[in-house]
């Protein structure tokens, strides 16, 4: 109904009602209700109250101005100075490196190879997954900062002398020397315009100066389709040599404090992901030293790929997190029909299905995490086929398949959900839409990463074997779940025609595998609505197909954000 036009207001023609309120100052870890469970079930509950107040500060400025403006203010490449001078700078919105210092210096890049307490990659998930609220474009270089380590640790001179500057707690985006800034962000650079991943095609070659070997010292020349975060101050790069294949460290900087010969061609313009700058160069003569041995260079640099994608899976939660949490905000205080929205039974049924889907890849990503925490402590141990690394390393490419093959359409119900408010920039839902689909491509697309579930039960067939076991582990306490794994290891049956099954195979895996997370961790109404939307067969190909019976109000409840 119109108001009253006042007076003093001759513009105004009606009262502004039923309008949704700024969700503002939410503390987005504590009001996380599945994952403030995970981070005590997964044994990190240590990082708790840090956890809290990275979560505070991340629903602040972070969450409400810096993510918008460095999405809005993209990076802007400028090959030459005024002088025509090479300087191949990219410039940042001043939100992009508060960003990054937000990340860097709460040690998403770092704490599992800096803290001596147990389950760091668990503590770290539930860190990471906290400030990916803010925006996910940042998220990029830190982890990449973050996964670079393993792969550094393949040569001993040059993990001494990178990995304390990698993991410093200090970011400085300036271009000097990383050894004068005393620290470093990294970045990868290996797929090739006429192989993408199939990196074993690219072309790039990198020449020994002084004998060649790990640790020498190489001039590359060639160019790289994809060079993610190209202001970064060291980048892994495959290159070949006369003994295959191989990786490289090289630094954007040269000690000597000239620029390599490092060359931005263009930056890509991206369906989203516009914070971060993704690029085409060329090595002119690039100066680098080989990490790793000859010939080796998949080896070496898959022990980053593989952090990596851990963190697509991690992503993929924080990005269903975000939707929930604004889908569920703006239900809460939106009316239609006589009654807020998510009072209406059929919003309520989308509205649950959204969060189960969240809570199940939550407890997927922090389950993965602590398999990193354990296989690293038995590689310490010496040990390397142990059931720990048998399963981080299935796992991580089955959850990684599926999380992030989920997140697109979950971004969108979510967009749904506010109507059209959530189309328009201003709700922050585009930029999460667009952002989606990231995952899935980046570090390995749905056919890839399937072929590399096949790939790590070709060559550890005792992987199944742990793989299953952690799934029946819930074994007799949902019939739907206990069906389902009986079917999956059907599917292992006909090895002839696995590969053209392979995507539906690793979809059974997965589910199964947060079916069973969820029976053992998470509250009936959730594990029971999971099982049977998702095993059952009683749930739809789209969200809001819920049993009519599911325990709608029990299970929005969990994820609900405070009024």
């Amino acid at each position: 109904m119109s108001g009253a036009v006042g007076e003093g207001a001759p513009w105004q023609t009606h009262t502004v009602f039923n309008q949704v309120p700024p969700l503002e100052g939410l503390d987005v870890f504590s009001s996380n209700l599945p994952l403030v469970e995970a981070v005590q079930r997964e044994g990190a509950g240590w990082v708790s109250e840090r956890a809290g107040e990275l979560g505070r500060f991340v629903g602040g400025e972070p969450q409400q101005q810096w993510g918008r403006l460095a999405n809005e203010n993209k990076p802007v490449l400028r090959t030459f100075d005024r002088y025509g001078h090479r300087i191949d700078e990219v410039e940042f919105h001043p939100a992009w490196h508060q960003l990054m210092k937000m990340g860097v210096e709460h040690e998403l890049h770092s704490l599992p190879w800096t803290s001596h307490e147990p389950f760091a990659h668990t503590a770290r998930a539930a860190l990471y997954m906290t400030a990916m609220q803010a925006e996910a474009g940042f998220a990029c270089p830190i982890t990449m900062t973050f996964a670079v380590v393993p792969a550094l640790r393949a040569t001993p001179d040059l993990a001494a002398e990178w990995e304390p500057l990698v993991t410093s707690t200090s970011y400085d985006p300036r271009s000097l020397p990383a050894s004068e800034k005393g620290s470093a962000i990294a970045g990868m650079a290996m797929t090739e315009k006429q192989g993408g991943s199939d990196v074993r095609a690219n072309t790039t070659f990198a020449t020994p100066i002084n004998g060649g070997g790990a640790g020498a010292e190489y001039t590359i020349v060639g160019h790289k389709w994809f060079c993610s975060a190209p202001m970064s101050d060291l980048f892994l790069v495959l290159a070949q040599t006369d003994d295959g294949l191989s990786c490289f460290l090289l630094p954007r900087i040269l000690p000597d404090g000239t620029r390599n010969a490092f060359h931005i061609q263009r930056l890509k313009d991206k369906l989203g992901n516009h914070s971060n700058a993704s690029s085409e160069i060329e090595l002119h003569g690039a100066w680098a030293r080989m990490l790793g041995e000859p010939g080796r260079g998949v080896p070496t640099i898959i022990e980053m790929v593989g952090h990596t994608r851990l963190d697509c899976v991690i992503g993929a939660a924080a990005g269903m997190r975000s939707g929930v949490v604004s889908a569920l905000h703006h239900t809460m205080h939106r009316s239609a029909f006589g009654k807020t929205l998510i009072d209406q039974p059929l919003m309520r049924n989308v509205l649950a299905d959204l969060c189960l889907e969240s809570e199940a890849t939550t407890a997927l990503a922090m389950r993965l995490a602590r398999a990193y925490d354990e296989a690293h402590a038995d590689a310490e141990a010496g040990e390397d086929q142990s059931d720990a690394q048998l399963f981080k390393r299935l796992a991580t490419a089955v959850g990684k398949f599926w999380s992030c093959k989920r997140a697109p359409n979950h971004a969108f119900e979510s967009l749904e959900c506010l109507g059209g408010a959530g189309y328009v920039e201003e709700s922050g839902m585009p930029r999460l839409y667009r952002e989606a689909p990231l995952a899935s491509i980046w570090e390995g697309s749905g056919n890839v990463m399937s072929l590399d579930v096949l790939r790590a039960l070709t060559r550890s067939p005792r992987s199944l074997e742990v793989f299953l076991y952690e799934v029946k582990q819930a074994q007799g306490a949902n019939v739907q779940l206990d069906a389902s794994v009986a079917k999956l290891e059907q599917q292992f049956t006909d090895p002839a025609t696995l590969e053209q099954r392979a995507r539906r195979v690793v979809e059974s895996m997965a589910l199964c595998l947060q079916g069973s997370l969820l029976v053992r961790s998470a509250p009936a109404a959730v594990a029971d609505a999971f099982c049977a939307a998702r095993l059952g067969g009683d749930g739809g190909l789209e969200y809001g197909t819920l049993p009519a019976a599911t325990d709608f109000e029990g299970i929005i409840a969990r994820s609900q954000p405070p009024a």
